[in-house]
């Protein structure tokens, strides 16, 4: 049975972000990355999905204003895909905005001009929860990793 929780301890985020996104290397493959995303997650909102006591995903929320926050991370080990628990981390990314009276989601991603079945897959996940894509910025990460800027409202 898949449990979610909200994780406060900053060392137990990086923990867990860690150990998913070096699992990932279809989707996380630059180190450099990896090590910023496990560093600047500490002090965000941050819940995780548990197969019994192993993590198995999570995301990080990075609010950026009274307006907007961001999907700022996700990851789901491989095997536990398409079993719902990426919609049901959106749902608490959603909830938290809700609560925060935050008017928009976002999420940045690897945009289709760059050929990649696993961020294929990640666009359509993105889209099938209500994102939409709202515009490319080809040279955000770097040349041969252009960024796809998608957004979705959230109804209060």
């Amino acid at each position: 049975m898949i449990d979610i929780k909200e994780i406060e301890v900053p060392d137990e985020k990086s923990s867990i972000c860690n150990g998913v996104l070096r699992a990932l290397p279809s989707w996380f493959g630059i180190e450099s990355a990896i090590v910023n995303y496990v560093n600047d997650i500490q002090p965000m909102p941050f819940y995780s999905a548990f197969d019994n006591e192993e993590p198995v995903g999570f995301v990080a929320i990075k609010k950026h204003n009274n307006d907007t926050a961001e999907v700022y991370v996700m990851g789901i080990l491989r095997e536990y895909h398409r079993k719902g628990i990426g919609k049901k981390l959106i749902a608490l990314c959603e909830d938290y905005c809700d609560k925060n009276k935050i008017t928009f989601l976002t999420v940045k991603t690897l945009d289709e001009s760059r050929a990649s079945k696993s961020y294929k897959k990640t666009r359509m996940f993105y889209l099938s929860v209500g994102f939409k894509p709202l515009e490319v910025f080809p040279l955000l990460w770097d040349e041969s990793n252009p960024c796809l800027f998608m957004a979705k409202s959230i109804s209060m």
